[in-house]
């Protein structure tokens, strides 16, 4: 039984060690090794202890992947081969001038399906409708700017509709 332990814990921390250094699937092979040999230790003890200490493997070993893969950014080395992702909150992940957008009014250069480009603030902005396609030559409303994504929606034409019989049959 003590065997059988000590194998799972190595196997399982050869694990980790491969998430930390990468070693060309060297550490993982021995990993694998000390796994199966923990597992041929266990059943020599018996089928019930076998059998309960598969399922325990079979919880362990992807719990401590996961461990490994969470810690891994946090280490040293991790910190050098990471790079730290831009949010919306950054000041390098938008353009500034997008949040003054808000509520303006454009006309769209494009047409949207759903996205598109419109000239708003007398500029050409990257923009997304809200689901709906709306053809070029329309004007359109700034509703929501977030990050980088600018969304618009289509202003009613104030002109009447032409009628039914403007249009040949």
């Amino acid at each position: 039984m003590t065997l059988a332990i000590c194998l799972l814990c190595l196997g399982l921390g050869l694990v980790v060690a491969e998430v930390f250094f990468p070693s060309l699937g060297m550490l993982s092979i021995l990993a694998a090794a000390a796994i199966i040999g923990s597992l041929v230790a266990a059943y020599g003890e018996g089928t019930e202890f076998g059998v309960r200490f598969s399922v325990l493997t079979a919880l362990l070993l992807p719990a401590t992947i996961l461990i490994g893969l969470r810690l891994f950014p946090r280490s040293p080395m991790g910190k050098h081969m990471v790079a730290p992702g831009l949010s919306f909150d950054a000041q390098r992940a938008t353009d500034q001038r997008d949040r003054s957008l808000e509520g303006s009014e454009g006309v769209v250069e494009s047409d949207l399906r759903p996205a598109g480009h419109a000239r708003l603030g007398g500029r050409r902005v990257d923009v997304v409708s809200r689901g709906e396609s709306i053809p070029s030559g329309a004007r359109v409303k700034v509703t929501e700017v977030r990050g980088n994504r600018v969304v618009v929606a289509r202003i009613p034409d104030s002109s009447p509709s032409a009628s039914s019989e403007d249009t040949p049959a």
